[in-house]
């Protein structure tokens, strides 16, 4: 069978299964097991996919998988959250704009710890935009931010989003997440500038509104009492993986025994939201876990049967400029984007477009980061990225759709500036994670 042939058949099999309602993890193994019926001769074919599929859920790199998505419910759950986003709310002051800010800062140690840009959506959506209706902020300054928040989140770490890409993709988890902070400083740099653009052409945007003067002493004690332990324990995340001092696994396990204690210090934990938390993490766990075990033995089979190869020799053939590839690469993930959740967006690009990229000459960290920005990006993109309809769930009555869009592309644009200044300066990711 030709390579068009073999993948044509596969891809099928997986849009077929897809369309009669199987989840995108068992469309996959489904096509695995047919597929490796067919190409790999039988039972022999079966077993060795089997082998292969549960060998890849024996790595150590899925470990931080469960442990970041631990952190991040013990943070909900306990009431670590909504501390850290008062205490960032109380220090902004009178600042114009000060919620849209706030919902920069805060709503992105919200989205990190979550990881799932449309869970954060609904999340900031329902206790945010009301609030700044009331205070009379224009659409675009309430729900902007909000949409915004989910680039930064998906690549600044701890992102369990971009542990499983980099499994995926069968790159170093640790040099993926360290690539991902100074392109999410960068962005949450744009953000902000964004805000101020906006409050100063446009005043009325956010109209200032008395608060209480908290006096500095006050400040500063909010500042070490309710922000300083909440950072402390992602930016130890970070020290640890960039020094080499642990692997990502073992700083996984540091971050959420950090989270834990800081319940326990400030009396959010209890046997109930402990429960919860371990729940929902498990929850997530358990599909990510399915979808490795389902896209790692694709990979294999469309290796087997010459379809990844085939598809790659194929596309060079064009001869195109590796930018241009590029560009094609990244408008697939935003056309995906809009009607996909971005782990499924994964299963389905990982396998042909890291082969794609590094016969490119791309370097793979950076161009992982790039496929994140491209996967949130999709999800905010009108007209059909999904984070705006869970806004328009979510947002006050009367809130029209063509609001949300108008909120949503500043933002976008943001994001696609980041994606520019990549291309021109590649070290904005390769520098943190190449500097030992």
């Amino acid at each position: 069978m030709a390579w068009h042939e073999s993948l044509l058949f596969l891809l099928s099999i997986v849009l077929v299964l897809m369309l009669i309602g199987a989840p995108v993890a068992f469309a996959f193994i489904g096509a695995n097991l047919v597929g490796a019926w067919y190409f790999m001769g039988g039972n022999a074919g079966l077993t060795q996919v089997l082998n292969n599929g549960f060998g890849s859920l024996s790595s150590f790199g899925l470990v931080p998988i469960p442990l970041f998505l631990l952190m991040g419910e013990l943070f909900f759950r306990t009431g670590l959250g909504m501390r850290m986003f008062n205490a960032i709310d109380q220090l902004m002051g009178r600042v114009p704009g000060r919620l849209s800010y706030v919902t920069v800062v805060g709503g992105t140690a919200f989205s990190t710890l979550s990881g799932s840009s449309m869970g954060s959506t609904a999340l900031l959506g329902s206790l945010l935009v009301p609030e700044m209706e009331r205070r009379g902020y224009k659409k675009y300054m309430s729900i902007g931010p909000i949409l915004g928040t989910g680039g930064l989140a998906i690549i600044i770490p701890p992102s369990a989003i971009a542990v499983l890409l980099a499994t995926l993709a069968k790159i170093d988890i640790g040099d993926v997440l360290i690539g991902g902070i100074v392109p999410g400083i960068v962005l949450a740099t744009l953000y902000m500038f964004t805000i101020w653009l906006k409050t100063r052409l446009d005043p009325n945007a956010a109209p200032a509104y008395d608060v209480e003067t908290v006096p500095l002493a006050a400040k500063l004690k909010i500042f070490a009492r309710d922000i300083v332990p909440m950072l402390s324990v992602i930016v130890l995340i970070v020290i640890m993986m960039l020094t080499g001092f642990a692997t990502p696994s073992e700083s996984a396990a540091f971050g959420a025994l950090g989270v834990l204690i800081l319940a326990a210090l400030f009396r959010g934990l209890s046997f109930e939201a402990f429960k919860q938390s371990v729940v929902g993490a498990l929850k997530v766990t358990l599909m990510a876990y399915l979808i490795v075990f389902g896209s790692a033995t694709f990979s294999q089979l469309l290796a087997f049967s010459g379809a990844s190869n085939g598809l790659i020799q194929w596309a060079i053939g064009f001869d195109l400029p590796p930018l241009l590839m590029l560009a094609a690469m990244f408008g697939v993930l935003l056309l995906l984007g809009t009607f996909m959740e971005a782990i499924s967006i994964m299963m389905i690009t990982v396998p042909f477009f890291f082969p794609l990229a590094q016969s490119l000459g791309f370097d793979m960290v950076w161009f992982a980061i790039i496929t994140l920005i491209a996967l949130e990006v999709g999800f905010s993109t009108p007209p059909l990225g999904l984070n705006l309809f869970v806004m328009k769930g979510v947002a006050p009555p009367g809130t029209t759709m063509k609001e949300i869009y108008l909120a949503s592309i500043p933002y976008i644009i943001c994001s696609l500036v980041l994606v520019v200044l990549m291309i021109m300066f590649p070290s904005i990711v390769t520098w943190l994670p190449y500097l030992n």
